[in-house]
């Protein structure tokens, strides 16, 4: 990604004890640079605060409770705050975190219908802490070492138009077909309707043109601006609420609300093996830990990678202390009450702004936490106007892409797989697992089975069962 160049730097000769601790100068960045990608995360992960309790929200659990939304709103900010504070001062990269989305579904469907919610909570933590064991015997980081190159620049490929489908999903151009006719669309009908469209449309082409001139800040600039537009359009025009999807553009009736810990550190470690059975339970943590571990890999190393962390062979130093922080963060979400933290591809959007350091996640995870009591702000921003960053990154991150060896059918084919599956099956777990069990299956196939690090065939095993896991489920009696 061409770097924006910040004409706030200036040269300093004593480094102050700020720049040491986060690397800034050896990174070539600058302080007002990182305090700017970090808001510009945050705005376009704002919505995260509003979505995950909807879901949540909803879901009744064996004893037919039901959640509190303010409760999940604080929940959901503050283990995100946290843990994404964590991050910066741990790992010192811009990554923020918040409630996984792959990880949300498995809670809410798979887990709570068998257990109570403090049960399904304390499979969240179970996770995490598998999640930090690996980190920390270096078992995690030897799986993403032994991943080759091709595969690795492939994640960030398929990330890359991972967040560019969600933007272009949660903006309304495209949507989903009828029964009858194809599974996508452009728009609703196939055609694009609706002054939310074209609120998105005017975002996306001022992002663009700004980012093209290299004026720094465009990203948030281009939010800000196209937020403002949002709200005066919304209240000039008549627009039903649901076309503009989570959040609605309104000017907030009040910016302070008083936060609700009642979720906080209400779990049950291993009541839930009791109550679902040791199977069911197993189950669905055996697809957190998967999840968890797999989404995060690919997030952060798509990120770090975009942002000119790694190295020609995809590593990074300190790559141990990052993969231990996540896993700390799936433990903070879990105990706060509202699933698992996990890395969020969103923070590329930081990156986008010339984020290179922790100092943005700092900034990121300071908002988040600030914003548990005001919370009325976070619904300000609408995804029409956050898409527009999501799409322009992702065509960023797609320039990854000529670094693959298409020629070579060992690579290219497992590789694209690797690429198509993400936006197709909105998971990037299962674009992982697909390229890794492509790769192993054409190796095999050619007699290379020297050139498969034993650690790519054991982990390709376990993808096979995870994509087999209803059919095992089904064959012994779950």
């Amino acid at each position: 990604m061409t770097q924006i160049q910040d004409r706030s730097a200036t040269p300093s000769a004593e480094p102050s004890a700020l720049d040491r601790f986060f690397k800034l100068s050896e990174r070539k960045t600058t302080v007002s640079r990182e305090v700017r990608g970090g808001i510009t995360t945050f705005v376009a992960m704002a919505y995260v605060i509003l979505l995950v309790p909807l879901i949540l929200g909803g879901v009744t659990d064996i004893n037919g409770d039901k959640l509190n939304i303010a409760q999940l709103t604080t929940a959901t900010a503050f283990a995100a705050g946290l843990s994404t504070i964590l991050m910066g001062l741990v790992g010192n990269v811009p990554l923020a975190l918040a409630a996984g989305l792959g990880l949300v579904p498995v809670v809410a469907f798979q887990a709570a219908p068998h257990m109570t919610w403090p049960q399904a909570m304390g499979l969240v933590v179970l996770m995490g802490a598998v999640i930090v064991v690996l980190a920390a015997t270096g078992l995690r980081t030897m799986i993403i070492n032994a991943i080759p190159i091709a595969l690795k620049n492939a994640i960030g490929v398929g990330i890359g138009m991972f967040i560019a489908m969600i933007g272009l999903v949660s903006s309304g151009v495209v949507g989903h077909g009828a029964v009858d006719g194809p599974p996508v669309t452009m728009g609703v009908d196939g055609h694009l309707q609706g002054w939310p469209v074209a609120v998105f449309a005017f975002g996306l082409l001022l992002m663009l043109g700004l980012y093209a001139r290299k004026v720094p800040g465009a990203i948030l600039i281009s939010i800000v601006i196209t937020t403002v537009l949002a709200i005066i359009i919304n209240a000039a025009a008549t627009i039903e609420p649901m076309a503009w999807g989570t959040v609605v553009p309104e000017a907030p009736e009040s910016l302070f609300a008083a936060p609700d810990f009642g979720l906080m550190f209400n779990i049950d470690l291993i009541g839930g093996f009791a109550q679902a059975g040791a199977l069911v339970a197993s189950v669905v943590l055996f697809t957190l830990v998967l999840t968890g571990f797999f989404d995060a890999m690919g997030t952060i190393f798509g990120v770090c990678d975009e942002a000119k962390l790694l190295d020609e062979k995809g590593t990074m130093p300190g790559f141990g202390k990052i993969l231990t922080a996540d896993g700390v963060a799936q433990i903070i979400g879990g105990a706060s009450g509202g699933a698992g933290s996990t890395v969020y591809v969103e923070s590329a959007t930081g990156v986008g702004e010339g984020a290179r350091t922790g100092l943005t996640s700092v900034v990121t995870g300071g908002l988040f936490c600030a914003a548990i009591f005001f919370t009325p702000l976070a619904a300000v921003v609408p995804m029409q106007a956050a898409a527009p960053a999501l799409v322009l990154v992702g065509a960023l991150m797609m320039m990854q892409a000529r670094k693959i060896d298409w020629s070579d059918i060992e690579v290219a084919i497992p590789a694209f797989v690797t690429i198509v599956l993400m936006p197709f099956t909105y998971s990037i777990t299962n674009g992982v697992g697909a390229g890794l069990i492509a790769y192993v299956v054409i190796k095999a196939a050619r007699g290379k089975f020297r050139e498969i690090h034993a650690l790519v065939w054991v982990v390709s095993a376990v993808f096979v069962a995870y994509f087999g896991i209803s059919a095992i489920q089904s064959v012994l009696g779950g």
